[in-house]
């Protein structure tokens, strides 16, 4: 998938600025991303963590972040451990805002990573102590629909 991402970079001519979200960065996230659709929300915390580490001056690495942070909410969820659940989201929720303050997201966020949908579902849950267990379904059960699609 590497190749056809970056092939299709050079392909297309699209300008990415440093600290943008790139095809190089999507193509990175490919097993962290197949493995949160597997609900194997641990390994996918492991493997994007490595990618988050390994590029620490990079603005982009805010995405990995924040799918870390839910993936962890995800394995609070399913722990039945809401005072977990809650502190990881609320720290989603900082990564979410600083991708669109650092202006991170692309089109690649948008269509690959579903990442409006995903953004909306995290903002939607109460904040703090207010949600409840419940509260968290519905980000338990998002999938990145659109990943697997062939990446132009």
């Amino acid at each position: 998938m590497l190749t056809q991402v970056l092939t299709s970079l050079v392909v297309s001519k699209v300008q990415y600025t440093f600290g943008q979200f790139t095809p190089i960065h999507l193509a990175k996230m490919e097993e962290g991303i197949a493995l949160f659709n597997e609900q194997k929300y641990w390994e996918c915390h492991e493997s994007l963590e490595d990618i988050w580490m390994e590029d620490r001056n990079d603005n982009a690495r805010n995405i990995y972040w924040a799918v870390i942070q839910v993936a962890a909410a995800c394995i609070h969820y399913r722990n039945s451990n809401i005072i977990g659940a809650q502190g990881m989201i609320t720290k989603a929720r900082q990564k979410f805002e600083r991708c669109r303050d650092l202006r991170v997201l692309t089109d690649l966020a948008f269509k690959y990573l579903s990442w409006e949908e995903l953004e909306e579902i995290v903002f939607k849950i109460p904040q703090g102590t207010e949600s409840v267990l419940a509260d968290y379904a519905e980000l338990f059960n998002f999938r990145f629909k659109n990943y697997q699609k062939n990446v132009e």
